[in-house]
């Protein structure tokens, strides 16, 4: 399927689309052309480049597989402003934005709006090359600027001729020993129990990390695809900057529009085996503080009052959520990155209220990596797309890997289960790697 593509790269006829497309286009205008492949569904991720940035983001239970390759062009910005810098960046690239087919742009942000590292805080990219299998077809969209259109076509083939991601046999070394560090953590759990007790807040989300370290780096490709098998309903999604790889699996929608309609997701309260039931007052209180703050953040969006769907399962893995569909028409003008930016951080990764929350959570060092409980989605040029939040995490670097995981801090709640709660949910990338070690422990024999 790739040597095709390479073929119809060669092809005059793809050199006259482009020109063709291009005409009168100021030269810092994306230009994208889409062709179809011939071929049977695939998720990609034999195609990701051992050296260059990439984005993933796939929902296989859909049978949807996103690729993306290089930047054909990028925006990046942080601060207290940085939904309305993307709005207002994206408005121009969308505007001038010359194109045959439905390309995407994608796009990554962290939870804190001045977290800048290891990931820029928040990025906007166009990938040069977008390979796609949506429902058993499968396209590819190229896409470069229109003054750089001649050289393009050997731009693509070059990317396209990368050397793949080695998937050599993994092997984990013995973990450090995690009682402080698990101590720690329950005395900021206690801490936030008093100041909830207080009246100071009523639900605190606080997150926990762990250190994975193995003899070699771990091939991003190869935990995507362990990631596909064992989540197929979730969300999974990866971005490579430099030499670190951020990816996860998350079961949380944060937002979609699509034709002037809004839907959200109020998900919160956890159950795992052997944990309180999922129906649990704590969990059921938990997941209505988180309804009740999205229903309030979207009125002001939408024409009409939002609507809310009966509570529901959500199953991830051997973890499961109470979740609510949420949804409205927006008003006339109403972007994605204003749902955005009324949205996030929604109480499920924050706290509620939310303002209160985020002070106590800066006041006492919380801290986050890459764009853990951020937002992660993609988005075309007439403005429709859709975020997860970019949950059940792990970022590679090297040849360590950090996984993070959180637990929403309410009244009633216990230290030992939330513990439990953030264990449960480091499962869904822990299962992940052990799948890697196994499948190299029978490769080394």
């Amino acid at each position: 399927m790739i040597g095709a593509l390479h073929r119809q790269l060669a092809a005059p006829a793809l050199a006259s689309r482009l020109r063709a497309l291009a005409a009168g286009a100021p030269a810092a205008a994306p230009v994208s052309l889409t062709v179809p492949l011939d071929g049977e569904a695939q998720d990609w991720l034999s195609e990701i480049p051992a050296n260059s940035a990439f984005w993933y983001l796939a929902r296989p239970a859909l049978g949807l597989f996103r690729l993306g390759i290089g930047h054909a062009l990028q925006v990046s910005t942080s601060g207290a402003q940085r939904f309305a810098a993307l709005d207002n960046a994206f408005a121009g690239i969308a505007g001038a934005w010359r194109h045959d087919g439905r390309p995407l742009a994608f796009c990554g942000f962290a939870f804190d709006e001045h977290n800048e590292a290891p990931l820029p805080n928040a990025l906007l990219a166009i990938p040069a090359i977008l390979l796609e299998s949506v429902a058993g077809r499968c396209r590819a969209t190229l896409t470069t600027t229109a003054g750089a259109i001649d050289s393009a076509p050997a731009c693509w083939r070059q990317m396209l001729g990368a050397i793949p991601a080695a998937r050599l046999p993994i092997r984990l070394l013995p973990p450090a020993d995690a009682t402080l560090a698990n101590r720690a953590w329950q005395a900021r759990v206690h801490a936030a129990l008093r100041d909830i007790a207080a009246g100071r807040a009523a639900k605190i989300v606080l997150a926990r990390q762990r250190r994975i370290d193995a003899e070699r780096p771990i091939p991003p490709a190869a935990l995507l695809a362990a990631l596909v098998e064992l989540q197929p309903e979730s969300t999974v999604y990866a971005h490579s900057h430099g030499p670190a790889t951020f990816l996860g699996a998350s079961p949380e929608r944060l937002v979609r529009l699509a034709g002037g309609q809004v839907t959200a997701d109020a998900l919160a309260g956890t159950a795992w085996p052997g944990s309180l039931e999922l129906d649990a007052e704590k969990n059921r209180h938990e997941q209505s503080l988180v309804r009740t703050a999205i229903l309030e953040a979207l009125a002001g969006c939408c024409t009409a009052p939002p609507r809310a769907d009966p509570v529901e399962i959500r199953q991830a893995g051997p973890v499961a959520h109470l979740r609510c569909r949420i949804s409205g028409q927006v008003a006339p003008g109403t972007s994605l990155f204003d749902l955005l930016r009324a949205l996030h951080p929604t109480p499920a990764v924050g706290g509620f209220p939310v303002s209160a929350a985020l002070a106590w959570l800066a006041a006492h060092d919380e801290r986050r990596t890459g764009w853990y409980s951020g937002g992660f989605g993609c988005l075309g040029p007439d403005g429709d797309g859709e975020f997860s939040v970019a949950l059940r995490s792990a970022l590679l670097s090297g040849t360590a890997v950090e996984l993070q995981a959180g637990a929403g801090i309410v009244a009633g709640s216990d230290a030992d289960q939330e513990l439990a709660e953030t264990e449960a949910k480091f499962a869904t990338l822990l299962e992940a790697i052990a799948c890697l070690a196994e499948a190299g422990r029978r490769r080394l024999g």
